[in-house]
């Protein structure tokens, strides 16, 4: 989600499905929600996860036809961002 679909469908849609959505409320609404800042962290976190993923071209353009080979070349990639993670630290 993000903070142009942060609706009352969307949301409620996205609580249905057992998810926490974590969205600033639009600055004009007349009702806010309060917002969990630990979590918008957290989703930050994902966020940026998600972007080194796709900084591999193979899975960016997505070369592979089969979902198997191409959950295994993301599972390559999160290792390899683990790895050197640990190499940094």
């Amino acid at each position: 989600m993000d903070m142009a679909y942060e609706g009352n469908e969307t949301r409620g849609l996205a609580c249905l499905l057992g998810f926490k959505p974590v969205v600033p409320p639009n600055p004009l609404r007349r009702k806010p929600w309060k917002l969990n800042k630990a979590l918008y962290r957290q989703r930050n976190h994902v966020e940026r996860l998600f972007r080194r993923i796709k900084g591999f071209r193979r899975v960016f353009t997505r070369y592979d036809k089969l979902d198997v080979l191409f959950r295994s070349f993301v599972s390559f990639a999160l290792s390899w961002l683990l790895l050197n993670s640990a190499n940094r630290s």
